[in-house]
């Protein structure tokens, strides 16, 4: 009888908003961390690495999802998912708080690392659930509904991140314990989709289940897709301290009170998504790529940190619409029995991404000599992708003008 209750139990209101708040759970903490880049690099000026390793150390949990992201999407799909998702959120707690602690580089790039192992079960269990939970309507909306709500809390976290950094220069890794009460609610709410026929039973498709070969050409369409979209994602949000530096925003505490209003555009973002819903992903995909790439060489261009603000606002605007339309796209194309697998594969290119964003931002720096210069070509290289997705869209509507999804 047990079985059969959980079988029949209807995702609502408590899951959905859990999944928006434990969703965000990584990204959210790397966001935040970026106005505290500069004043880790002055605290470890004495150390010649210390200008590439602190970025680096931001984005390194990225390289552990990208490499253990698809082993954690095995597990989901062969053990289940609410269980991996509790252990792994508890861990993450700890793990994110350690470097408040530390006061060695090394270590602290360390703990990082350990730290996107958890990140990738959180992400990878959260991101099958959403397709396991809802519909594609349903999904839509709630992924939505992420984009709004976890902005909010972003933006309040960059605000705070700035004041805590102020206080201490590693305050900012306290933001980590938030996690904490995610996990109670995951405990009360999550609970554990029984099986494929179940699912389709409760989201009413009525055919019984089939056996697929998992798809590997969808899949490593997605990842190339969603490796380049976070290279252009993580490009602001690891190097934007730096770039405000080379137009006079010095302090780490106006840095985080300058970017606090404009990065709740990225709730636009969300909205964006919502409004262009009947759009075909391609389409709504080269929106992305061309906010982003417009936002980016306009903070690039900027003569003054009010010029670049502008530009930060039109960057968040795509950042927003830029994991949803991923995930919605990602999920729709993956059936049940393969999903976990592969969304694990999808975490992992978009934390590759987290990871190669900054080396890349790097050499392009030491080519054009400086930051700014290396938001202008970052942002030429969202435009060209811009227009490569539209192309891309325009043929698969003409050969499948009924449907002219991509």
């Amino acid at each position: 009888m047990a079985h059969a209750a959980s079988d029949e139990r209807q995702p609502g209101i408590g899951q959905g908003l859990t999944v928006i708040a434990a969703g965000f759970l990584p990204i959210l903490a790397i966001v935040t961390l970026f106005p505290a880049v500069p004043a880790i690099i002055d605290h470890f000026s004495a150390n010649p690495n210390a200008g590439w390793m602190v970025p680096a150390m931001v984005s390194a949990p990225g390289l552990a999802i990208a490499l253990l992201a698809p082993f954690a999407g095995i597990l989901v799909d062969r053990f289940g998912r609410r269980k991996l998702l509790l252990i792994s959120t508890f861990f993450y707690a700890f793990l994110g708080a350690i470097p408040f602690l530390l006061n060695d580089l090394n270590l602290m790039y360390a703990s990082r690392v350990v730290l996107g192992v958890t990140e990738a079960a959180i992400l990878t269990t959260l991101n099958t659930l959403i397709g396991d939970y809802w519909d594609d309507v349903p999904r839509r909306r709630w992924l939505a509904l992420q984009g709004s709500a976890g902005p909010l809390l972003a933006s309040g976290m960059i605000f705070g991140a700035g004041y805590l950094t102020a206080l201490r220069w590693n305050g900012v890794f306290l933001i980590y314990l938030v996690a904490f009460p995610i996990f109670v609610a995951m405990l009360v709410f999550m609970f554990e989709p029984r099986n494929d026929a179940t699912l389709r039973q409760r989201l009413a498709i009525g055919a019984a289940p089939a056996t697929t070969r998992f798809p590997w050409k969808t899949t490593v369409e997605i990842g190339a897709v969603t490796l380049f979209t976070a290279f252009l994602y993580y490009v602001f949000i690891v190097n934007g301290g730096m770039a405000f530096r080379e137009v006079g925003v010095q302090s780490s505490e106006d840095l985080g009170r300058i970017t606090a209003i404009p990065s709740l555009f990225i709730i636009a973002g969300a909205g964006v998504f919502w409004l262009t819903g009947r759009l075909s992903s391609g389409a709504q995909l080269a929106i992305v790529l061309a906010l982003l790439g417009l936002g980016l060489a306009t903070i690039g261009r900027a003569p003054n940190w009010q010029v670049m603000v502008a530009g930060l606002a039109v960057q968040q605007t795509g950042a927003g619409m830029a994991i949803p339309t991923l995930l919605a796209w990602a999920q729709s194309k993956l059936p049940f029995e393969h999903r976990g697998r592969g969304m694990g594969v999808w975490t992992a290119c978009f934390f590759f991404g987290q990871f190669l964003s900054p080396l890349l931002v790097s050499l392009i720096r030491t080519a054009t000599v400086t930051m700014q210069g290396a938001f202008l070509c970052a942002g030429i290289i969202g435009g060209i992708g811009a227009l490569v997705a539209i192309v891309g869209a325009v043929r698969r509507a003409a050969s499948h003008p009924l449907t002219a999804e991509v």
